[in-house]
């Protein structure tokens, strides 16, 4: 089984190709430049480069969110579009398990963490179990962050914090939880499309038509647009 990663939703852009387990290779930029551009000409540059067909392919996994309302769509929309037009199954994974799947080796619990602006954070909590399987112990949500420092705080564990966002609460999160808290180095902040694959390899298919971005709150837009109709 070959599966193509792609992962836009935030900026961070990556595709990897994973063959049965082996990672064959990936492309990771993180740049402040149009996804919708350059997302495609990745693709076709790594398969290019892989001496591999579209056709090659037996499976797509995308990264359906939390992140950029667009960055979602556009990651989404384009995995959909090869699933169909290449009648191979497609799989979704969060963006913020991606990356948590960052935290390898570490023996607390890894919170993810992109910035969702007015002090408010999408997070979730995972942890890697005995079989190196991560596995989420809290839902993927958009909180406050001070809320939820103090809700990590009681569970008196040591928290790895990912993210490249991490740095614009890195004061706040070192205030309240202390020594219990501990910042990944630059290289983990950064969504690893290879990972990816590898949870997307063993993620059941999803109906093609029937995948959607989870956004996990409205954009400000639709929220206001919604409250006027009331």
């Amino acid at each position: 089984m070959t599966t193509l990663a792609i992962d836009t939703s935030n900026l961070t852009l990556g595709v990897a190709l994973v063959r049965n387990g082996k990672v064959i290779a990936e492309h990771i930029s993180h740049l402040k430049k149009n996804h919708s551009v350059r997302a495609m000409p990745a693709i076709d540059e790594l398969l290019q480069e892989c001496g591999l067909e579209p056709s090659d392919l037996s499976k797509i996994a995308v990264a359906k969110g939390p992140g950029s309302y667009t960055g979602v769509r556009i990651g989404v929309t384009i995995a959909k579009t090869l699933a169909w037009s290449l009648n191979i199954p497609v799989a979704s994974v969060s963006s913020l398990e991606v990356l948590a799947a960052n935290g390898h080796f570490f023996s607390g619990v890894i919170c993810p963490l992109f910035d969702a602006r007015r002090g408010q954070v999408y997070t979730g909590l995972y942890r890697y179990d005995d079989n190196n399987r991560l596995e989420a112990l809290e839902d993927d949500q958009n909180i406050l962050l001070e809320d939820w420092l103090k809700k990590l705080k009681d569970i008196e564990q040591q928290v790895l914090f990912l993210g490249n966002d991490t740095d614009i609460h890195q004061e706040v999160i070192e205030k309240i939880l202390g020594t219990q808290a501990v910042i990944g180095g630059a290289s983990l902040h950064l969504p690893r499309p290879s990972e990816l694959a590898l949870i997307g390899e063993r993620k059941e298919p999803e109906p093609k038509h029937g995948l959607v971005p989870n956004y996990i709150r409205l954009a400000e837009a639709e929220a206001k647009w919604l409250e006027k109709q009331k």
